[in-house]
């Protein structure tokens, strides 16, 4: 007898699934499929599981296709599983190319072709279908995020826009897409939603035509190069009824939220000070400091100390050559706080966190955008307290773990960022491209 084993979630079963169970069944004479724990999933950074482990269960049982079903509780399990029950063959979709191959110590490996452009129509979910996504572009957050949706239930990276066709072409190839398109409309009437990975210069347009259609936008930060135009966006959606997410994924990470309330509870008295840093030394991207980093430690800043700024100044050093502003430090005045940020392409620092407050500080170490980890510190060391957050994959899975919640709930907007914060952010990027209180070096 030949054996056969496969794993997954099973979440929202669909016709994806279906298909890969059939497909493995057909590769011997006994199927047996391991259905993900809830522990299990949240450990390996699976995210969005709306059904429950019984449920998945028995969605498996339906198909007709299991000769038996087990638990996978931990990592490693698969090694023991494949011994302990003489299996011959291990098969799971191709999206996971390569990834099981230390297997094959033990078993024949076999990748099968996944089901590309899940129809909603053809969804066995009880509560919700699956979000139909698009993505905008074709650089490198986009292979990113190919790699990170497979890590959130109730979405499937449907097609691809981009107007250099090669490149289109390729990448849809590559990551098994179900179809690509060079005409912007043509690609928006395929999906339900969309994420903008694209230069900034084109998000406002990308947005407000995605939006005009009635399709969910998660955009890459900045969304807009104006208050002017980020408002306009976010009344447009909701006037669409739609979602409308800057992707600045640190305001997603589960690290960074608890920073975030352990600041506000007043552990380290009033706070005073913030001084947040994000450098990198590579210049041959060509990019703008400001507008490529400056949305992340502002967002740190706003989230703690709040929008009412009252002094906004700039001291930048500016590459004329290349037209590039290379290094940047920005320093923010509240009524009863000050902040100081630092942001550079083309000139490295310690990229840290530090807060600052009457009764103690907080120290987030470098990559702090990151957030894996921060230390509350006092005059008594004996009170410093540690915090550790496991951040998984490059960090993409949770804003759109959290634009797919969004959706399915019908909330148009989540307090981990909201308008007024985007807008906020938007301001002060738009004072220093006007120039406004401005000093090159």
């Amino acid at each position: 007898m030949k054996k056969v084993i496969t794993y997954g979630t099973y979440d929202l079963f669909h016709e994806g699934h279906y298909n890969l169970l059939k497909r493995a069944k057909e590769l011997g004479d006994y199927l047996i499929v391991g259905v993900t724990t809830e522990n299990y999933d949240n450990s390996r950074g699976k995210l969005n599981v709306q059904e429950s482990l019984m449920k998945r269960i028995e969605n498996v049982k339906n198909s007709g296709f299991a000769d038996e079903i087990i638990v996978e509780e931990y990592e490693g399990q698969k090694v023991n599983d494949i011994q302990k029950y003489n299996i011959d063959v291990f098969a799971i979709g191709s999206d996971w190319l390569g990834k099981f191959d230390y297997l094959k110590e033990y078993c024949d490996v076999i990748y099968l072709e996944r089901t590309k452009g899940i129809s909603s129509t053809q969804l066995r979910a009880d509560k919700y279908g699956i979000i139909k996504l698009g993505i905008v572009g074709c650089g490198r957050i986009a292979q990113r995020l190919i790699s990170e949706a497979k890590f959130v239930s109730g979405v499937n990276v449907e097609g691809a826009y981009e107007a250099d066709e090669s490149s289109l072409k390729y990448f849809t190839k590559k990551n098994e897409l179900a179809f690509f398109s060079i005409n912007f409309d043509e690609f928006l009437d395929k999906v339900n939603a969309v994420y903008i990975t694209t230069s900034y210069i084109t998000h406002y347009d990308y947005v407000k035509r995605a939006l005009g259609k009635g399709k969910h936008v998660l955009c890459d930060k900045p969304m807009a190069l104006s208050v002017k135009e980020t408002d306009e966006l976010y009344t447009l959606a909701r006037d669409k009824k739609c979602v409308l997410l800057e992707a600045i994924e640190t305001a997603y990470f589960p690290g960074f939220l608890r920073l975030i309330s352990v600041a506000k509870t007043g552990l380290i008295g009033s706070i005073k000070n913030i001084d947040v840093t994000i450098t990198r030394s590579d210049i041959n991207a060509a990019v703008k400091s400001v507008m490529e980093l400056a949305s992340y430690p502002l967002l740190a800043i706003i989230k703690i100390l709040g929008e009412n700024i009252e002094k906004v100044g700039f001291y930048s050093y500016w590459d004329s050559e290349k037209e590039l502003d290379l290094f940047t430090k920005i320093n923010l005045k509240y009524k009863d706080a000050i902040a100081t940020v630092k942001i550079g392409s083309g000139v490295k620092s310690e990229g840290d966190l530090i807060i600052s407050g009457t009764k103690g500080y907080i120290y987030v170490p470098a990559p702090w955008w990151k957030t894996e980890y921060f230390e509350i510190r006092f005059d008594n060391f004996a009170n410093n307290k540690k915090h550790y957050y496991k951040l998984e994959g490059y960090g993409l899975r949770y804003e759109l773990a959290e634009f797919i919640s969004m959706i399915n709930n019908k909330e148009l907007t989540t307090y981990k960022l909201n308008q007024n914060e985007s807008v906020k952010i938007a301001w002060i990027i738009e004072r220093f491209r006007n120039k406004e209180n401005v000093c090159s070096i």
